[in-house]
């Protein structure tokens, strides 16, 4: 019998942008446990397990008494992660919290779990961004059509006008997503990354790539993922100032 839900922290200590991101310090505290405590404060710590290949990781949750579980070094992508997982822990639902995203909100969190639950069918969020996130290729855009579901994510600065100084409302995604389990056996028995999720290194359009509806989400609170030391620096300066007015 398949348990209800599961919340998954894909962390990898080899980012090549960012080497060692997890274990880095915000506030005194590593990224992965600002992470966690936002997760276990949306479901509870029975809920939520990190999924990682490295050693000092695994030392690392030990240390601080987090729910882990080791998946191989040939994990292609963090929802590669969350199929291994899922082979040998089954759930209807699997919520994916990027390990690189501490600004999250738990109620964010809540919301995507209740909605992928209503919707039956695989999810992922989105807000409006703005000039300087449409122009980031760090931050990928999405393009949705009228039902919410997802049309194509980039990079690159989607959707776009052949007419100068057109004004554009873009929209950016934000790293939750919910898989139902079916969606993830399909991902993860596609052996290889598809055209399209290589060519904009984004693991979600091998959703699409291989036929797969992801229904898109929108939130009421904004976050930002730590790809680069400066993305690092931004989000440090965010807690030290809330830190100071606390």
């Amino acid at each position: 019998m398949k348990k209800d839900y599961i919340v998954t922290i894909p962390a990898r200590y080899k980012s090549s942008r960012l080497p060692g991101k997890p274990l880095k310090l915000i506030n005194g505290k590593a990224m992965i446990n600002h992470v966690w405590d936002l997760c276990t404060k949306a479901v509870g710590k029975q809920n939520v397990v990190v999924l990682t290949d490295d050693i000092r990781i695994k030392i690392h949750c030990l240390k601080h008494n987090i729910s882990f579980f080791m998946t191989s070094k040939s994990c292609k992508t963090g929802t590669d992660r969350i199929f291994q997982f899922a082979k040998q822990n089954i759930y209807n639902y699997y919520i994916n919290v990027q390990g690189d995203e501490p600004l999250l909100s738990p109620s964010s969190i809540k919301k995507v779990l209740n909605f992928t639950k209503k919707m039956k069918c695989s999810t992922n969020c989105y807000l409006e961004c703005t000039d300087i996130d449409y122009k980031n290729i760090n931050i990928p855009k999405v393009v949705i059509n009228n039902n919410k579901d997802l049309l194509y994510m980039s990079r690159a600065p989607i959707p776009s006008s052949k007419i100068k100084d057109s004004q554009i409302i873009a929209n950016k995604q934000i790293c939750i997503y919910g898989f139902t389990y079916n969606d993830l056996i399909k991902f993860g028995k596609t052996k290889f990354k598809t055209r399209n999720e290589i060519f904009e290194d984004i693991e979600i359009l091998r959703f699409l790539d291989i036929g797969i509806k992801i229904k898109m989400l929108k939130l009421k609170h904004s976050s930002m993922a730590i790809d680069t030391l400066e993305d690092l620096k931004k989000v440090r300066k965010i807690f030290e100032n809330k830190f100071k007015k606390n």
